[in-house]
């Protein structure tokens, strides 16, 4: 069992949960927050629908395993190289791409890169470049990006310079793109870059630069806001200049070894964006990807490259940061509430039909208004919150229970404890008439023992006292009603009905008297000179039920049945005996079990009544 410190409540604890949750998560942006917003996104993003296109489409032509059997290991002369970028220009694309850097000159023949030259002049062609943090030359032509107001992107990719393509092959393409596609801190490759800002000139993405030839348009153009139009196309910068990428693109894959042996394929590729690329291991272009372990990087770009065309391209709005963490707070502060204010099972149902709530709106938010906004992180803190909180209810709750039980067995037998806790509703406190029995005890010359005896020797006799005798008040089915200075106070057949309460209430006494017997005899009962015990048994009718203001409550019961047996254990003293038994409870008693002490007038009453004391005492 938890133990809560006195005074710390759940909501307390819960309050405290959702501010160091909130903390963590703001300190861990990039760690925690920004890898769970993300994989968030990595199972949302591919089940949402694509936007109809008409347009033209996306082609890869893959340098696969078999074009290397076909014409020999990489790296490829470039005259081979060549004839894959002639076969594809021939068949009319609105743009080249080549994912690959064609940095030095030809190892095999000086003749191989005029050949390539030569072919990527047939169409427009774009060539890749690498960012370079060592080394600052720009000897490539940058394409024009035009701007009306200063722009601001903090988080645009960046370094002191490139690694460009040879300046033979350079000639020959009308643009070049960035290469680079950086992991994300846990692992996979989401996101390209739309522009990139290499030794103070930005210069767009491979992808960016393929749709701007594709399109036709001459320059690239940025509008105030962080709009980057690309032609016809539109497409939101953001804080960073980058795309993130939905999932696996519907693009087609031409072999490379089939288009150069098959002419009639080329035709195929007429109007479309062509980007020419490895899926083969050998080459080294396989990337980690939230689709794949091992996606060929050319198939990341043709992705990025269909998503422009589409205009499917989502951006994370730069007022997401401040909003994530209020609706993390507001979320986690309303299941805080739902935690203690309701019952677990609606609190629950609420709770998370709240978070649902949120978890909708920001994956509707992305197909609806192109916005990024996390799913998972507002709802993650406040279910953790809420989960917390009704950790600490349900603890608490069950402590306090243990120590109602725990109580309850000190007035009540073990198993009408647990009844009553199984089923509460069972419990009848309200005032009712019914039939009980009653049992007073008292221990003889008690006042003169505590006159001479030093109160913590006191203290200890009546523990052991009371210790054996409650408990065997509640064995027999009995309730402790009251325990007044040396006396028990019980009650049989209450709060539940008893079977034969008053056989077990006489049964009681005979084992009480047994039990007190043996506490007289212990060293410390024969210091003290603890005296016998009496008591007095009565059956009846009274009224049981709780009694008391708003402060303070007592279940007991009322009627002559109660004031009977307190007579008749006095009553004890006067007849020399030590159980005295009322004419109600001898009559529910087997007569043999019984004998009469005696006739009496009980104050209060009228009549003479019989009384009895059971055959296995002496009188």
């Amino acid at each position: 069992m938890i133990l809560l410190p006195r005074g710390i409540s759940p909501g307390f604890v819960g309050l405290a949960v959702l501010l160091a949750l909130l903390t963590a998560w703001g300190l861990s942006r990039d760690v925690v927050r920004g890898a769970l917003r993300e994989r968030a996104f990595d199972l949302v993003l591919p089940l949402l629908p694509r936007p109809a296109y008409s347009g033209p489409d996306v082609v890869i032509v893959d340098i696969d395993r078999d074009a290397l059997a076909r014409f020999g290991t990489w790296p490829w002369p470039r005259g081979r190289l060549a004839e894959v970028v002639a076969a594809v220009a021939a068949g009319k694309p609105a743009a080249i791409g080549l994912d690959m850097l064609l940095a030095g000159p030809d190892r095999f023949s000086a003749d191989g890169d005029v050949a390539l030259a030569r072919a990527l002049s047939d169409a427009p062609s774009v060539l890749g470049f690498v960012l370079e943090t060592a080394n600052s030359g720009q000897n490539l032509a940058s394409t024009p990006i035009l701007s009306r107001a200063p722009v601001s992107l903090p988080g645009v990719w960046r370094a002191n310079g490139i690694v460009a393509p040879l300046p033979v092959l350079a000639d020959a393409a009308r643009g070049f793109g960035a290469l680079v596609a950086a992991a994300d801190p846990d692992g996979p490759i989401r996101r390209v870059p739309l522009l990139v800002l290499a030794g103070g000139v930005v210069r767009p993405g491979l992808a960016v630069e393929l749709v701007r030839l594709s399109q036709g348009a001459a320059a690239l153009l940025i509008e105030p806001g962080g709009i980057l139009h690309v032609g016809d196309i539109t497409l939101p910068l953001g804080g960073d200049a980058t795309l993130r990428l939905v999932g696996p693109p519907a693009v087609r894959s031409i072999p490379a070894a089939t288009l150069v042996d098959e002419p009639g394929t080329r035709a195929m590729l007429a109007g479309h964006v062509v980007l020419i690329g490895s899926s083969a291991p050998e080459l080294g272009g396989l990337r980690v990807t939230p689709a794949s372990p091992a996606t060929p990087s050319v198939v990341i770009q043709a992705e990025a490259v269909d998503a422009m065309l589409r205009g499917d391209v989502a951006v994370r709005p730069a007022w997401a940061d401040f909003v994530e963490p209020l609706g993390a707070l507001v979320l986690g502060l309303a299941c805080l509430l739902l935690a203690i204010r309701l019952r677990p099972a609606l609190a629950v149902a609420l709770a998370v039909l709240c978070c649902l709530a949120w978890a909708g709106a920001a994956v509707a938010a992305v197909p609806a208004r192109l916005l990024l906004v996390d799913p998972a992180g507002p709802p993650l803190v406040a279910l953790t919150t809420f989960a917390a909180t009704m950790l600490v209810r349900f603890v608490r709750d069950e402590w306090r229970a243990r120590l109602l039980r725990l109580s309850f067995e000190q007035h009540l037998a073990p198993e009408v404890v647990r009844r009553i806790a199984a089923d509460p509703g069972a419990l009848r406190l309200r005032g009712e008439m019914r039939e009980i029995t009653a049992l007073f005890t008292d221990i003889e010359s008690f006042t003169s023992m505590t006159e001479r005896a030093e109160p913590t020797d006191l203290v200890a006799l009546l523990d052991a006292y009371f210790e054996v005798t409650t408990r065997i008040v509640t064995d027999h089915g009995g309730m402790i009603d009251k325990i007044v200075g040396d006396a028990i106070h019980a009650i049989y057949n209450a709060p539940f009905e008893l079977e034969d309460h008053a056989g077990r209430a006489v049964a009681s006494a005979l084992a009480l008297l047994e039990a007190s017997e043996a506490v007289r005899k212990s060293p410390l009962g024969q210091r003290l000179r603890l005296g016998r015990t009496r008591v007095g048994i009565e059956t009846g009718p009274a009224i049981v039920g709780d009694v008391g203001g708003s402060r303070k409550l007592d279940y007991t019961a009322h009627g002559n049945a109660m004031n009977a047996a307190a007579r008749l254990e006095a009553a004890n003293k006067e007849l020399g005996s030590s159980i005295c038994i009322g004419p109600g409870t001898a009559a529910r008693l087997d007569p043999s079990t019984i004998r009469q002490l005696g006739t009496l007038t009980l104050r209060g009453q009228s009549g003479e009544i019989k009384v009895y004391t059971p055959v296995s005492l002496p009188g």
